[in-house]
C-alpha cells in the first residue's frame, strides 16, 4: 500500500514552486526524516514534513513520482526543530522549504545514503576515541553580582536580558549557566542535554571557543564543543552538525545559522551581544535570530513541560520544571529587548561594576573645529597615546571604513572612481594599488592618469584605515616604547583578516604587548579582552548623528560605548583608561549621556522619540524589496502590488509608501528599490502579508513588471 509524504525543498518565496510538495513511497516514512527526491531532471534533498496514507485531494497514483532514497542512517529532525522553521518561514515571508534547507549543511545535499553512513561510522569512532577523562570543573571566583545573576537565571521563567557593564564578567556567567544545564542528567531516553552560544561575528568565535573548550573538554571530552559558522569548510560544517544532531556535541557556538542547528537536547540559548545588527540576515530568509532564539526557547520549554516524564512533577512555582532558557547579553541592549524588560516580558538583570572593581574609560571629547585643518588626529590626542605608549600600555583607534580612501577623484575635470556596475563609488586600496568595489567586487588597477581628461594628479578624498594606519606610523615615527624601541602601529580590518589564522596571528600579537597602537573596524570593538589597552580613540563618529536611518543614533552610541569597553580591563590600571571621540558637534546630547556611561538615560530618550514617530518597537515595518533590469521596472512592480492590495485583509490597519530607490540603487548591473510597509500591530501587518503573497506573484508576470529578476520581503528591516 503506497504512502504519500508531504516533502520541503529549496525554493525561494518568489519562485512560486514553496510549500510542501507530494511524493509517493511503499513504506511509511517519519516526520522529519532526511530524504532524496526527483525534481524536475535532478535529484535534490528534502524533508518530510507529513506521510498520510491517503494521496492529497485531485492527485492519482500516476501524478506522482517515487521518493527516490531515504537517509535513514540520520534520526529525524523533531518536531520542536520543524515547528521553528514553520514559524520562521511563516513569520519572514519565506517558502517552508527555502529555511528549512538552508538550516542544513551544504554538503548534506550531496551525500547519498551509503556515503551518510560512511561519514557517521567516522564520527562515532571519533567520538570514542576522543572520551573524557574524569575530571571536575573549575572556574574563576565570582563576584556578588555575577552570583546574583546566576541564581536569578536559575529562577526565571521569562527570557533573561543581562544587562551587564564591559568588563562586568557576562561571560563568566555563560559559562557557569552552561555548567548548570551540562551537570543535569536527563530524563531516561532523553539526548544528553546541550547549550547553544550565539555570537554576532565570526571573529569572535575562536577566542569564545578556546575559553569554552578549556572549561568543559576536561570533563565531557574532546568533540564536547564545536562551532558553526560560515567560515568553515563544508566538511567542517557537516561534522559539526552530524555532533549537533546526534547529541555528541554538548555546546554549539556559532553565528545566526547555529539558531538552526538541530539540538535535540537544547536546554540553554545564550545570545552574546544581543543587540548587534550581525544577528538579522541581510540575503536569503530575512531572518532575526536573536528573536528566533526566544522563541525557540518558548517551543522548547512548552515541548519538556508537556513531555512524558518518570516521575511527577513539581506544581508551577513549586520546584524546577524542565525549560529552555534564553539569556541574552548585552552592555547596551537593543532598544526592542530593553522595551520587552521595561513591559515584564523580559527579566533585567544588571550588572554595573567590572570585575576586580576597576572603573570605566573616562570620556574626552575633542572638538575638530578648533584643531588644526586637515589634522587626521588631534594634537592633544597624539600627545595622550605617546605618553601612554612611553608607559608601556596599548591604543586602540577606530575607524568604521575600512581601505585607504573611499574615493580616488580628479579635481581638475570632476572624475571619481564610481564602478561601472553599481552606483556606489570603488574604495582606493594603496597596499595593492587597486580600486574596489564594496559591493560586486570588480576590481581594476588604479589608472596611471584621469580615465577621462589625462591628469596625472588624481588623489584620494576621505581616509579609511588604510591611510590612518600610514599616517599613525608616521606621526609616531619618533615614539619610543620604555625598552627605547620604536613603536609599532598594526591595522585589524576585513582586508587583514582574510587569510586563514591571520586574525588569531594579530590578536596574539596585540595580547602579547607587540604592537602598540591598533588601528581597526567596528570588528575591534566588539568583545575582545584587551588587557593592555587604556586609550580608545574614534576618529570619525559624526556620519551617524545626522543620518535619516532612525537606528543609526542607537548603533552609534553602541559602537562608541562598546569600544570604550575595550580599554582599562585590567582593574589596575582602568583608573586612568580614557575614551577619546573626536567630533565637530561635541554639544550633540548622544555625547552626554555616552559620557555618563548611561545606556538607561540614553534608552529611554531615544524610545520616547520613536513612539510619537510610532516606530519600532512601538510600531511595526516591512520592506518589499524588488531587484530588476531597470528602475522603472522594479518600481512598476512594487506599485502595482500596492495598488493590487486595496481589498487584501487588515489593508485599513497598513499604510503603504510609494515605491523609491535604495539608497544604492544598482548592484552588479541590477537595479534595486523598495515599498515600506508599516502597522501599528504586528498581528495585522502579519495577515496583509500573507494574504499580499499571491498578489505579489501574479504580479511578477505583469508586462508593466517585465525586467524583474526577484522580488522579496524582509520583516521587521533594520535599515530603510
Amino acid at each position: 500500500m503506497p504512502f504519500w509524504p508531504g516533502v520541503v525543498i529549496a525554493t525561494p518565496a518568489h519562485s512560486g514552486v514553496g510549500g510542501v510538495l507530494s511524493y509517493r513511497s511503499e513504506s511509511p516514512l517519519t516526520p522529519g526524516a532526511l530524504v532524496r527526491v526527483p525534481l524536475g531532471s535532478r535529484e535534490v534533498l528534502g524533508v518530510v514534513w507529513e506521510c498520510p496514507a491517503t494521496p492529497p485531494q485531485g492527485l492519482s497514483e500516476a501524478q506522482t513520482r517515487a521518493v527516490a532514497a531515504v537517509l535513514d542512517g540520520l534520526p529525524p529532525l523533531n518536531g520542536r526543530w520543524r515547528q521553528l522553521v514553520k514559524f520562521a518561514a511563516q513569520y519572514y515571508q519565506r517558502s517552508l522549504g527555502e529555511v528549512a534547507l538552508a538550516a542544513l549543511p551544504p554538503q548534506l545535499r550531496e551525500l547519498d545514503g551509503t556515503q551518510l553512513a560512511r561519514r557517521l561510522k567516522k564520527r562515532a569512532k571519533a567520538a570514542q576515541a576522543a572520551a573524557a577523562t574524569p575530571g571536575g570543573l573549575s572556574g574563576h571566583d565570582l563576584s556578588a553580582e555575577q552570583t546574583e545573576a546566576l541564581n536569578a537565571l536559575a529562577g526565571a521563567s521569562a527570557p533573561v536580558l543581562l544587562f551587564g557593564t564591559t568588563g562586568s564578567g557576562k561571560t563568566e556567567v555563560y559559562l557557569r549557566a552552561t555548567q548548570a544545564v551540562l551537570e543535569t542528567a536527563p530524563p531516561a531516553g532523553e539526548a544528553p542535554t546541550q547549550v547553544l552560544v550565539m555570537v554576532p561575528e565570526i571573529n569572535l568565535t575562536p577566542q569564545l571557543e578556546a575559553r569554552f573548550r578549556e572549561r568543559f573538554e576536561p570533563a565531557f571530552g574532546v568533540g564536547a564543543v564545536v562551532s558553526l559558522h560560515s567560515g568553515m569548510t563544508p566538511a567542517q560544517r557537516l561534522a559539526s552538525w552530524l555532533a549537533a544532531h546526534t547529541g555528541a556535541a554538548r555546546i554549539v557556538l556559532g553565528t545566526r545559522m547555529a539558531v538552526f542547528a538541530s539540538l535535540p537536547g537544547l536546554r540553554l540559548i545564550v545570545v552574546d551581544e544581543e543587540h548587534d545588527p550581525s544577528y538579522k540576515s541581510q540575503e536569503g530568509a530575512r531572518y532575526s535570530a536573536r528573536d528566533l532564539a526566544v522563541y525557540r526557547a518558548k517551543v522548547e520549554s512548552e515541548a519538556l513541560a508537556n513531555a512524558p516524564h518518570p516521575g511527577p512533577l513539581p506544581p508551577a512555582g513549586e520546584g524546577e520544571r524542565p525549560r529552555c532558557q534564553v539569556l541574552l547579553g548585552s552592555a547596551t541592549p537593543s532598544l526592542e529587548s530593553w522595551h520587552a524588560a521595561d513591559q515584564g516580558r523580559y527579566l533585567r538583570l544588571a550588572m554595573p561594576g567590572r570585575v576586580g572593581g576597576g572603573a570605566l574609560p573616562r570620556l574626552r571629547l575633542v572638538d575638530m573645529n578648533h584643531q588644526p585643518k586637515g589634522a587626521a588626529i588631534a594634537p592633544l590626542l597624539l600627545a595622550a597615546m605617546q605618553q601612554r605608549m612611553a608607559r608601556g600600555e596599548q591604543c586602540l583607534v577606530l575607524l568604521n571604513r575600512r581601505g585607504y580612501a573611499p574615493v580616488l577623484a580628479c579635481h581638475a575635470c570632476g572624475w571619481k572612481s564610481g564602478c561601472p556596475h553599481c552606483s556606489a563609488y570603488r574604495v582606493f586600496h594603496k597596499l595593492d594599488r587597486t580600486l574596489r568595489c564594496h559591493h560586486c567586487g570588480f576590481t581594476e588597477r588604479v589608472p596611471r592618469a584621469c580615465p577621462d581628461c589625462g591628469n596625472l594628479d588624481i588623489a584620494p578624498v576621505g581616509r579609511g584605515t588604510e591611510q590612518l594606519e600610514e599616517q599613525l606610523s608616521a606621526l609616531l615615527a619618533d615614539a619610543r616604547r620604555p625598552d627605547g624601541a620604536p613603536v609599532r602601529v598594526a591595522r585589524m580590518d576585513a582586508d587583514t583578516t582574510k587569510a586563514k589564522g591571520s586574525l588569531q596571528a594579530q590578536l596574539a600579537a596585540l595580547h602579547s604587548g607587540a604592537v602598540d597602537v591598533l588601528v581597526g573596524t567596528q570588528m575591534v570593538a566588539k568583545g575582545h579582552d584587551f588587557r593592555r589597552i587604556t586609550l580608545v580613540a574614534s576618529i570619525n563618529a559624526d556620519a551617524a548623528l545626522f543620518a535619516s536611518d532612525h537606528r543609526a543614533p542607537e548603533r552609534l552610541f553602541a559602537l562608541l560605548m562598546q569600544a570604550a569597553g575595550r580599554a582599562g580591563r585590567d582593574a589596575a590600571q582602568s583608573g586612568a583608561s580614557e575614551m577619546w571621540v573626536q567630533t565637530w558637534h561635541p554639544q550633540h546630547p548622544l555625547f552626554a549621556t555616552l559620557k555618563q556611561h548611561d545606556f538607561p538615560a540614553f534608552a529611554a530618550s531615544e524610545l520616547r522619540e520613536r513612539e510619537i514617530a510610532g516606530m519600532p518597537p512601538f510600531g511595526f515595518q516591512a520592506l518589499l524589496r524588488a531587484d530588476a533590469r531597470t528602475q522603472a521596472a522594479a518600481q512598476a512592480f512594487l506599485n502595482l502590488a500596492a495598488e493590487l492590495a486595496a481589498d487584501l485583509p487588515q489593508r485599513e490597519q497598513i499604510t503603504l509608501y510609494p515605491a523609491v530607490p535604495l539608497t544604492i540603487q544598482r548592484v552588479a548591473q541590477v537595479e534595486r528599490a523598495q515599498l515600506l510597509v508599516e502597522s501599528a500591530s504586528r498581528g495585522a501587518l502579519q495577515r496583509f502579508l500573507s494574504a499580499w503573497q499571491p498578489v505579489l506573484h501574479a504580479c511578477r508576470s505583469a508586462p508593466e513588471a517585465r525586467g524583474l529578476v526577484r522580488w522579496a520581503v524582509d520583516v521587521d528591516p533594520l535599515s530603510i
